[in-house]
């Protein structure tokens, strides 16, 4: 359970020991004067209850805990000189609810889609990977992360519908040079994924083309089933990559599987440590501990 839990300040915990020092051999000296009944004020300025001692030190215990910045480590990523940025479009056109992928018919063509996609970003550890959904508008889903798990939790939440019912196609390959064109790396695509004709998009195709070649992106296309896929074929092959066709489960993962293939990054520089903060819980209980205690104090 604590395998992943650390402190990213670790030896701000011995102020703990500094603390429990002062409180043993730091104590104010009592008057050395004599004053008629002065044990009356002295027991006025000592009325601190065990529970009110207990409530001071777990404030200060909990505020250097805080301190310290305990974090949990979710993963370590393995970063290359040589990554891609990858940003994956998604067709979630009302079309997408067919069932002809999924060979038992329990699941439509986006659900397929979206299983085989959380596949492929598992397998993509060290490159930076966005992700775009388009119908009849264009809406990104993720901006290039290196958060897998995150990206994989936000295709779960996206549905067929989302973005509308027609296709923006053309549209949702503009919005994914926006997102690349200023970006370095060795390699900069887009893997578009869709099962219809665009007949929602508002950007010439011969823009989004030369736009492509002026930034150097490829596009690897991946049309679903027959239809009219010209479109898609000129984006690949105008942007220098490949296009693809599926017709079954089956050939959507040989494409992802060999996209991976084609894509590759290699040499191993740098780690970034993927970690959740949570500092504030101790501070929580301190300012807690803290409200209570002066409660107590100003109570008697």
């Amino acid at each position: 359970m604590f395998n992943n839990f650390t402190f990213e300040y670790p030896y701000f915990l011995l102020l703990i020991l500094l603390f429990m020092f002062c409180s043993f051999f730091c104590r104010a000296k009592s008057p050395s004067y004599l004053i008629p009944h002065l044990n009356i004020f002295q027991k006025v300025n000592q009325k601190s209850t065990l529970f009110t001692n207990i409530l001071k030190y777990l404030v200060i215990i909990f505020s250097i805990i805080a301190l310290c910045s305990p974090i949990k480590i979710n993963d370590t990523v393995n970063l290359k000189n040589d990554g891609i940025n990858i940003i994956l479009n998604l067709d979630a056109s009302f079309s997408m609810y067919e069932m002809d992928l999924d060979e038992n018919n329990e699941k439509n063509r986006f659900d397929v889609v979206k299983e085989i996609v959380k596949d492929f970003i598992s397998k993509r550890v060290a490159d930076n990977i966005g992700i775009i959904l388009f119908g009849d508008s264009v809406l990104i889903s993720s901006p290039l992360s290196f958060d897998k798990e995150a990206q994989k939790q936000i295709i779960d939440y996206l549905d067929v519908g989302m973005a509308g019912k027609n296709t923006a196609l053309i549209d949702s390959v503009a919005s994914g040079i926006n997102i690349l064109k200023d970006k370095k790396a060795k390699s900069n695509i887009i893997i578009l994924l869709s099962d219809g004709e665009d007949n929602s998009s508002s950007i010439p195709l011969e823009i989004v083309i030369k736009l492509l070649k002026k930034y150097s992106i490829k596009v690897y296309t991946i049309g679903i089933g027959n239809f009219n896929n010209s479109i898609l074929n000129s984006l690949a092959i105008e942007s220098k990559a490949k296009a693809y066709t599926a017709y079954s489960k089956e050939d959507l993962v040989f494409i992802y599987e060999d996209i991976n293939k084609l894509e590759k990054s290699q040499i191993e520089q740098n780690k970034i440590v993927l970690k959740d903060y949570l500092f504030f819980y101790p501070l929580f209980l301190a300012v807690l501990c803290l409200i209570i205690f002066i409660y107590l104090r100003n109570k008697e």
